[in-house]
């Protein structure tokens, strides 16, 4: 990926031209410190709940970066690397990785400190959402490209682009096995 304009192609057709911005215009951290209103029944938070604050820190992330409303329209991953508990300090840092014409692909990175503790955080998931940026109609409205800024950015940016084309894919792949079943004259 060279760090030139974007240029007019399947994935972002000819539109009035969006300035970009760069990917540390909407990067954010959301930090909360997790109670026992928090865990489930081994006593470890539960995954609903990191589930939620990334996709809050997500979302806030994609309406920055659109200057506008933002829906969730997937969430291609979600791994959990290490249980959170109680009195954990969670931060959930999310960043802009690759824009479409009006989607976005936000990443998130999930870490845990103590909150008694000077040890050093540690990474306990990772989560990639896809947002959609819509009007006040809830019609989809076009995003501005994002400008990776440094080497870590452009990696995440390329990575981004994979998982895309594999989420595409896999969408043909399913409506293709979907269409051949009907023809087959299976009914679902």
């Amino acid at each position: 990926m060279t760090d030139q304009a974007p240029q007019a192609s399947a994935e972002r057709p000819a539109t009035p031209e969006i300035p970009g911005k760069p990917t540390s215009a909407s990067r954010t951290t959301l930090s909360h410190i997790m109670t026992h209103n928090d865990t489930n029944l081994l006593g470890t938070v539960h995954g609903g709940v990191i589930m939620k604050l990334v996709d809050d820190a997500a979302g806030a992330v994609a309406g920055r970066h659109s200057g506008g409303p933002a829906v969730t329209a997937s969430m291609d991953e979600m791994a959990f690397l290490e249980p959170v508990r109680v009195g954990d300090l969670v931060h959930v840092k999310a960043q802009v990785n690759w824009t479409g014409r009006t989607s976005m692909e936000v990443g998130v990175r999930v870490l845990a400190e103590r909150w008694n503790e000077s040890a050093p955080p540690t990474q306990v998931g990772s989560a990639y959402l896809v947002f959609a940026a819509v009007d006040a109609d809830g019609k989809p409205r076009a995003v501005p490209p994002v400008i990776p800024e440094t080497e870590r950015d452009k990696r995440r940016h390329q990575e981004a682009q994979i998982r895309r084309t594999h989420r595409l894919a896999r969408r043909r792949a399913i409506m293709e096995l979907r269409e051949r079943r009907v023809a087959e004259g299976f009914a679902d």
